[in-house]
């Protein structure tokens, strides 16, 4: 059969509607807009009492201010986008369910449909159309529906994949009118580009990434592309992902599925996109039931999913966003992304958002009791992000989460959440804070380093929430070491006398400290500082390591980044005392700085070292 004696005309479809059906609609770009402007523009006096399903509402076909009629009714899935305020009225219906259970509610036809709207590719030689660039549940609503009517659209490109459908699938054809929903690319902010190269900086080297769409993700994508071998399984495909493509770090040789190809069962982006996925080889679209599957996301080694966040608690609570431009908005929907992450090795959850909002509020609150569309599971969060630093929540208690937020909060929220914190029991009561120095803190201090035997250590500022840390630090230490260190025997490190310690005085002061492990589970195991005096250009530099990392360099490489930092900060000369056993030391100081000056005297050397 010739499938061009399929096609009819919009109205002709409108005229076999009739009053009750449940009728399916494409989602996103893949929306059928001249099948259902037709439908909302008719006044066929059969179309009543109508049931219009759609997975997210995304375009302005559908004419949200008619709701309260008797016309039709919209059922959803996605409490995101335009439709928040009409589900509010109680205008719209919306299903809360998990993206992977879906596909499983309309196959097994508990989603019943009469009628479904496909959007799809103009068809090939053999009869065979793409569903474009939203492969939802498209092909269980078609199986089901009494009534398959095709929107063929030259622009909707020909994706490889689970997207091909044969035009004997469907009762009748029509022509588009209109252009895909298409989205423009997102303004981003100097703000999020500090976030996203924050964020940056803890995705490794052939990690799997999962993007959405917004500013953060838009600059993310310019700071993945020093990165080698990343892989994509990702809900969505946008702009800023073919950018990051294109750029060279994304191979997917690394994925454990679907190797060698980005995977995602959506694209939301401008034409460029759009023309960039036709018949693109680099890129395979599956359904929702494969993308968003748990177990297929945990195969994949450090898959890595980012998710902008609105606000978040001093214990680690987080806001989602809500509102028009969403794709994923509420706490069932990211429920894959959670799971797998958990399942994946080395998986991680990464939460980023502005320390204030647009209206310069404080994102990071005492607590969001109150706020709507939370996410719970603050159990499952391994980091969150802002543009002051990374708080590392994996494993810490309550107080050490709340100083550990607290430190990526705005500089002028600070000092009101620390006392708010302090006031309900959150942080110890003698717990201290440095106003002034607190706001000095160098957080744009950090690298890694691979020392001998393949050895990573990543180096940093020391940081208040690092208490607990160089508190175990020090006690690992032998007896030795502790007496070369500090001249004398300490056999205690009170909270006391830590936390004086871990807070510093960033005026005349440095300390660096050095962690081992995966991003977010690292471990101190070195220490080094330098401590000065306003009246004069000299410090005195002291450091200790971990003696299960001695002998690898790291002293050495922690002394000339103090000589680097001293000298950026105009300090002139190192200083330091050394006991005359402590040969290990005295060599790394002569290797730093060969021509340093030393005096002996009753056992100890005193040295100095021009920088």
């Amino acid at each position: 059969m010739n499938w061009k004696q399929k096609i009819v005309g919009p109205d002709n479809v409108i005229k076999r509607i009739r009053p009750g059906m449940s009728i399916f609609l494409g989602t996103g770009v893949s929306e059928p807009c001249t099948l259902v402007k037709h439908l909302m523009s008719s006044d066929h006096n059969k179309l009543v009492d109508l049931e219009l399903i759609q997975l997210a509402n995304f375009s302005d076909s559908i004419s949200l201010m008619t709701l309260d009629s008797h016309k039709y009714r919209l059922k959803t899935f996605s409490s995101g986008n335009r439709v928040n305020k009409a589900i509010a009225r109680g205008l719209v219906d919306l299903i809360p369910t998990r993206f992977k259970k879906l596909y499983r509610l309309f196959e097994s036809g508990r989603i019943q449909v009469d009628v479904a709207f496909i959007q799809i590719s103009p068809p090939g030689d053999s009869g065979n159309a793409s569903l474009g660039v939203s492969i939802d549940v498209a092909r269980p609503a078609m199986e089901q529906a009494s009534l398959v009517v095709g929107e063929i659209n030259p622009k909707t490109p020909r994706i490889f994949g689970n997207t091909f459908v044969n035009i004997s699938d469907f009762n009748y054809l029509i022509y588009s009118r209109d252009d895909p929903v298409y989205f423009k690319r997102w303004e981003t902010s100097p703000v999020f580009d500090r976030i996203a190269a924050r964020i940056a900086s803890q995705i490794q080297d052939r990690s799997c990434i999962a993007f959405s769409i917004g500013p953060l993700f838009e600059s993310l994508g310019k700071k993945l592309t020093n990165k080698r071998h990343l892989g994509i399984h990702s809900p969505v495909f946008t702009d800023a992902l073919m950018d990051l493509v294109e750029s060279g770090a994304v191979t997917n040789l690394y994925k454990e599925i679907f190797q060698g190809k980005s995977i995602a069962s959506y694209a939301y982006g401008t034409p460029d996109l759009m023309a960039w996925l036709d018949r693109n080889h680099r890129v395979e679209f599956q359904g929702i039931q494969t993308v968003f599957d748990p177990a297929n996301i945990g195969k994949n080694k450090r898959f890595i999913a980012v998710i902008p966040g609105r606000r978040v608690d001093l214990s680690g609570r987080i806001v989602l966003h809500h509102g028009k431009g969403n794709v994923i908005s509420g706490p069932m929907e990211l429920m894959e992304s959670f799971l797998g992450a958990q399942v994946s090795k080395g998986g991680r959850i990464i939460f980023g958002l502005p320390a204030r909002n647009l209206n310069n509020r404080p994102n990071i609150k005492l607590t969001i009791q109150g706020h709507p569309n939370q996410l719970g599971f603050e159990e499952s969060i391994d980091m969150v992000v802002t543009e002051y630093g990374t708080a590392m929540l994996n494993g810490l208690s309550i107080r050490e989460r709340a100083l550990a937020l607290i430190e990526i909060a705005h500089p002028d929220d600070r000092m009101s959440l620390f006392d708010k914190a302090k006031k309900n029991n959150m942080l110890y009561a003698d717990q201290i804070f440095l106003r002034e120095s607190n706001r000095l803190y160098p957080g744009d201090i950090h690298e890694q380093q691979s020392f001998k035997n393949g050895v990573k250590v990543r180096f940093r500022p020391v940081k208040p929430s690092d208490e607990d840390q160089m508190r175990r630090l020090f006690y690992r230490f032998s007896d030795e070491a502790i007496y070369c260190r500090y001249f004398h025997a300490v056999t205690t490190m009170p909270h006391s006398k830590m936390q004086e310690y871990v807070n510093v005085e960033w005026n005349h002061t440095m300390s660096i400290v050095g962690l081992v492990g995966e991003p977010g589970e690292g471990t101190i195991i070195s220490e080094a500082r330098y401590l000065g005096d306003k009246s004069s250009p000299s410090a005195e530099i002291a450091l200790i390591v971990d003696e299960e990392y001695n002998n690898l360099g790291i002293a050495t490489h922690m002394v000339n980044l103090l000589i680097k930092l001293g000298k950026e900060r105009g300090i002139e000369t190192l200083t330091a005392e050394i006991l005359s056993s402590n040969r290990k030391m005295m060599k790394v100081f002569k290797k730093a700085c060969p021509n340093l000056e030393s005096d002996f005297e009753q056992g100890v050397y005193s040295i100095i070292m021009p920088i």
